[in-house]
């Protein structure tokens, strides 16, 4: 008994170790999130850089206040997806324009006419490009405001249909065909941008 019992302690400790010598994926609770970022440098490992904002981690949040040239900064999901549920807590300065891209064609080049966009755009008079609209594609009516606190997204894609909540409130729903696939992005364009706990859950 003794014996078996040495055995087995020692196979425990085998795969203790070897399980934490792995690299570990994005994290996935029992819900099925998978968290892309946690405040942490490490979670920016799940996003490309696109464009030039100084993107950095401070305070459990990845933000940035300025770029380099006249094209907004992006940090593109390294992977593609299809139908899923999206969580992204945000802050913006009240003079901001930021966004949260979608279904993006190409993860090189990402615009308003290549991904589906869910608008951060205060000042932004039109209910089409104001926070809280897609931009082109659905108004939003009333047009809220985000600048100054910490509001939170929760976006659902599925099929051709996207909906939109914004701080618990449902701002849009949209039916759509033009995109069916593609990494999403947080968008950095003027003002000031933080993003915090960023997750994804497949549907």
């Amino acid at each position: 008994m003794k014996r078996l019992f040495a055995i087995i302690a020692g196979l425990l400790v085998i795969a203790f170790t070897v399980s934490g010598c792995t690299n570990r994926p994005p994290v996935l609770n029992d819900e099925g999130w998978i968290t892309l970022f946690d405040g942490t440098e490490a979670s920016l490992n799940n996003w490309n850089r696109v464009g030039d904002a100084n993107w950095k981690v401070y305070r459990g949040a990845v933000e940035a206040d300025k770029r380099a040239g006249k094209t907004p900064g992006y940090l593109v999901s390294k992977n593609s997806y299809t139908d899923f549920q999206l969580r992204v807590g945000f802050w913006v300065s009240h003079d901001a324009n930021s966004g949260i891209f979608m279904r993006c064609a190409d993860p090189k080049k990402i615009t308003d006419r290549s991904c589906y966009e869910a608008n951060i755009f205060d000042r932004r008079p039109d209910p089409l490009y104001g926070t809280g609209a897609i931009v082109h594609l659905a108004a939003v009516h009333p047009m809220p405001k985000a600048g100054g606190k910490w509001n939170t997204y929760e976006i659902t894609v599925k099929g051709n249909r996207i909906s939109l909540w914004l701080n618990g409130d449902l701002t849009v729903d949209l039916v759509d065909n033009k995109f069916a696939s593609g990494p999403f992005a947080l968008q950095y364009g003027s003002g000031v941008v933080k993003f915090r706990k960023v997750q994804i859950r497949p549907l």
